[in-house]
């Protein structure tokens, strides 16, 4: 997916939500664990339910490798279903280097077609660079992350005076624009200097809701010209009922947000 269309999503829905599909079998409905793809049927439902009120759906690749070959297939086949009407991320977190790298690149991009995958930039370009070889793929490179022990490491100090964190992304914003940084909602002090840095980058964002993330104070200071953020929620969507209405409740919880990211936008003038 271009930049122009991602951005053509975004301002047509009035939305920069992700839901985020984390399906864990021991979190579903138990009528569908029984069944023969039982994440599929429950994705199917979820996909089906949100799909009007958002604009990208994120595979926690996870999820789906912990079940061996049937956990790949079901992935392929939520992939397949939600199709090209919606931004596609692989959540995958790989980080390697040279043919490694490319086979990484070639499995998400050329054999299950996601538009993007997330990515660890430790070992640096090379373990970056295979997948923007890809014409209209995306690298979604870890920034600034919500979990506590974002603090050992990306909040050193460097010599320079900048954070981990922020001396990785001047680095990797010029290696190309279809780099989008994930940055943590609940690091909602770093938006503003993370703006300053590359304001045309996308910043995909994780935390809000469940985690205590701040909606308004990320699309405040996070925007950019295109919006420029994919927001994302999984647990507060996807498991808003474990009965059988999870889909019609998955549904309700998405419009809310995407109504909540409509008034947001207007208010700020994006």
């Amino acid at each position: 997916m271009t930049r122009e269309q991602l951005v053509s999503l975004i301002r047509e829905r009035s939305s920069l939500l992700c839901v985020g599909l984390d399906t864990d079998i021991n979190k579903i409905p138990a009528h569908l664990r029984s069944a023969k793809n039982p994440l599929f049927e429950f994705n199917k439902a979820i996909i089906d339910a949100t799909a009007q009120y958002t604009v990208a759906f994120k595979i926690n690749t996870a999820f789906y490798e912990a079940h061996g070959a049937s956990g790949w297939e079901q992935m392929q086949l939520t992939a397949d279903y939600i199709g090209n009407s919606h931004f596609k991320i692989a959540d995958a977190k790989r980080g390697d280097i040279g043919n490694t790298a490319d086979m990484y690149a070639r499995a998400f991009f050329s054999e299950m077609d996601f538009d993007s995958v997330t990515l660890s930039p430790y070992m640096g370009r090379d373990s970056i660079q295979p997948f923007l070889e890809y014409e209209d793929k995306w690298a979604i490179v870890l920034g600034h992350t919500s979990n506590q022990g974002a603090l050992d490491f990306q909040t050193i100090r460097t010599e320079s005076g900048e954070f981990l964190y922020e001396k990785m992304i001047m680095k990797m914003k010029d290696w190309s624009d279809r780099i989008m940084f994930v940055v943590g909602a609940t690091k909602s002090e770093a938006f503003k200097s993370l703006r300053a840095i590359c304001p045309q980058h996308f910043f995909l964002v994780p935390g809000v809701g469940a985690q205590g993330g701040d909606m308004e104070s990320v699309i405040r200071d996070g925007h950019n010209s295109d919006v420029g953020l994919l927001i994302n929620s999984s647990r507060g969507i996807i498991y808003a009922s474990s009965e059988s209405d999870f889909a019609e409740k998955a549904g309700m919880k998405a419009f809310q947000i995407q109504e909540e990211m409509r008034a947001l936008l207007d208010k700020f003038g994006v």
